[in-house]
């Protein structure tokens, strides 16, 4: 269609195999410029070899991964170097260095700048995920849970990227401080006007993340909506998902 803007990531037909196990199907799937998406599924349904085929770090057997366009998949080594350079990535978990201060942790992907510099851009992102100046000192084991995941959010955002990642967010953390990720996420997002793409089962975090919604089931994507739809989808799978049930289609289909 004339004037249609170009998406920030667009997905088609993406099969995925290890061996004899298919992991992804055919699947499809669009993000525009300073979309939300989160993907919701259970453990083993395909989510993270999505992310990492989207990311690079995994080659699809066959199909299409654009980014603002350009087609990804058979990138030499320096077009997948600038390309990564769009990139921030929130690990599950964190993936903080604990032998590195935390203002190495955030500054760990620049190079060429000095000692003054880097600190000067940590305590900037530090500041940006509510976090004050002095934490740029310690070490990852001297900072809480939902602190390691702010240093993590900060230097997602280090490089200024136009796409953000993020694996599990709220992983280990009790519903308070998951919340406050969640809304940090949202306020850092928005703020900064980044496209986002996020795999998570954690259905508090995807209702607050998401403008989009996007379910995998066996390596397919199975419905894909706006957000505030998925609660009442109409689609029995989604629906046992998202209400936590534990009798529907999926748990007849994992009886077979």
């Amino acid at each position: 269609m004339a004037g249609a803007s170009i998406p920030a990531i667009d997905v088609k037909g993406l099969h995925k195999s290890f061996g004899t196990k298919t992991v992804l199907d055919d699947v499809s799937v669009c993000v525009a410029e300073k979309e939300s998406l989160v993907i919701i599924g259970g453990s083993g349904t395909g989510k993270s070899v999505l992310l990492k085929c989207i990311l690079g770090l995994l080659t699809p057997d066959c199909g299409s991964v654009k980014i603002d366009g350009e087609e990804t998949t058979k990138l030499s080594t320096r077009g997948r170097e600038k390309l990564m350079g769009k990139f921030g990535m929130l690990f599950q978990g964190g993936a903080l260095f604990d032998s590195l201060a935390v203002w190495q942790n955030i500054t760990f992907a620049l190079g060429g700048i000095s000692r003054r510099d880097a600190i000067d851009i940590a305590v900037e992102k530090l500041k940006a995920v509510g976090l004050s100046a002095d934490v740029a000192m310690l070490k990852p084991a001297e900072l809480s849970g939902g602190m390691q995941k702010r240093v993590s959010l900060a230097r997602a955002i280090c490089g200024d990227p136009e796409i953000i990642f993020f694996d599990e967010p709220t992983t280990g953390l009790d519903p308070i401080m998951a919340d406050v990720i969640n809304d940090l996420i949202v306020e850092c997002t928005r703020k900064l006007g980044l496209t986002t793409v996020t795999i998570t089962h954690d259905m508090a975090s995807a209702k607050k993340i998401a403008t989009r919604v996007a379910m995998i089931y066996k390596g397919k994507i199975i419905w894909d909506g706006k957000a505030e739809e998925v609660m009442n989808s109409g689609n029995d799978y989604v629906d046992q998902f998202v209400h936590g049930r534990a009798t529907g289609p999926i748990t007849m289909e994992l009886r077979k």
